[in-house]
């Protein structure tokens, strides 16, 4: 298989890491806007892995490198902005589609916190019967979260359930950055953009509704010694995907994120510093939200400041197989020492890099056959987590109890 990668940044850098310590693929080009963001990215991962500059806003340049570089299937690593160019080149290369965030949403324009507006990958689905008449494939949200969780679910409702009362997706981490107040170790762009718009909750005979950010606050007790950390209520794919294909009561996404980063991102809201229209200053155009981001420190170069553990999973509880109540906590912990000593990038970034290669090693194999559009809980997902134990890493299913009836 022939990978195009459209993002150097921290996660494209570890997808290009982890395809090269596994042995993958017949060739990965990375593209960046920096061309020597991409040549980082790809430095002692071999001859098979090459850098080269892209506008990922432009289709064409886009669809042009797609064709010669002969290329299979094009994972974007950018921010959301960067979606619908990237997808709509990829339908018009020919070329199978693969991201880790979905199209952007816009919030109702009257009743934001109660009624969805356009929702995360409206946009992409809009074009799915494209897809299908081509033949060709658009994988969507296939990182960690999204990603592994909704595998976790997909994983859930085959092998651990009969029904399923509630499907929640829930991260938490005691990560710490030395020497940073406020570090975020994922994309502050995104962070924004999923921490400040409206989140979204599925309900079976209401379906999606929107609620005030942070909202439905609970403690949630992590594995591995992270502990109990309070959840809010988040804007996150897997609330828009897994109603698509499973069945379930109720879907949430819930995020471990602190009263302190909390605080923060109100306070940036209030001063307008997280929107993404642009704004003059001193005859130059410029969006605070990127102002934001270009002052803090960039989350590909933290990983040796950080110590601590991430856990991403998806809590299911429901009835089991064998017709008793059930509650279940599937999960993956990255510890940023490991990642850092193995792969060289920080646990966050690594947690989500490993699973879009993971994946295209499904699509190429044929394991993970599909048209149109598709989130991963439309395909198999016993599959893919034998494959993620191949290479080494542990996944967990830890039984929880359940409330009493």
């Amino acid at each position: 298989m022939r990978v195009l990668v459209v993002g150097a940044g921290g996660v494209g850098t570890a997808v290009a890491r982890t395809a090269a310590k596994w042995g993958l693929f017949e060739r990965m080009v990375v593209a960046d806007a920096a061309i020597e963001r991409a040549q980082r990215a790809v430095a002692d991962a071999g001859d098979r892995f090459v850098a080269t500059r892209i506008d990922a806003s432009d289709e064409r340049q886009l669809a042009e490198l797609m064709g010669a570089e002969r290329i299979d299937a094009v994972l974007n690593a950018v921010d959301p902005r960067f979606v619908m160019p990237i997808f709509r080149a990829a339908l018009g290369a020919g070329v199978t589609y693969m991201d880790m965030a979905m199209s952007l949403s816009h919030p109702h324009p009257t009743d934001p916190y109660h009624l969805p507006g356009v929702k995360l990958g409206d946009e992409q689905f809009a074009m799915a019967a494209q897809w299908e008449e081509q033949g060709r494939l658009a994988l969507c949200g296939m990182g960690v979260e999204p990603g592994l969780s909704d595998v976790f679910a997909r994983y859930a409702s085959d092998s651990l359930f009969s029904s399923i009362d509630e499907i929640g997706v829930r991260d938490g981490a005691n990560l710490v950055v030395e020497g940073c107040a406020f570090c975020p170790t994922f994309s502050i762009w995104t962070t924004i953009e999923e921490c400040l718009n409206p989140p979204v909750v599925w309900e079976r005979g209401r379906e999606w509704f929107t609620t005030e950010p942070f909202s439905e606050p609970e403690t949630f007790v992590f594995p591995a010694g992270i502990g109990p950390i309070e959840c809010v209520n988040v804007e996150h794919e897997e609330v828009l995907l897994v109603p698509r294909w499973l069945e379930a009561d109720r879907v949430t996404f819930k995020y471990g994120l602190g009263d302190e980063f909390i605080g923060v991102l109100k306070t940036l809201h209030q001063l307008g510093l997280d929107s993404t229209a642009p704004v003059k200053v001193g005859g130059v155009e410029v969006s605070p939200r990127d102002v934001v981001a270009a002052c803090l420190p960039d989350p590909a170069e933290i990983g040796d400041r950080i110590t601590g553990l991430t856990c991403a999973g998806t809590w299911v509880r429901g009835t089991g197989k064998d017709g008793s109540a059930r509650e279940v906590y599937l999960h993956h912990v990255a510890d940023n020492e490991w990642c850092m000593k193995e792969y060289g990038s920080q646990a966050v970034v690594w947690q989500t890099a490993m699973n879009p290669v993971v994946a295209l090693e499904l699509l190429e194999s044929g394991t993970w056959p599909g048209t149109g559009v598709l989130g991963p809980e439309a395909l198999p997902a016993q599959p893919f987590l034998d494959l993620l134990e191949g290479h080494g890493v542990e996944w967990h299913c830890e039984e929880r109890t359940p409330p009493s009836a």
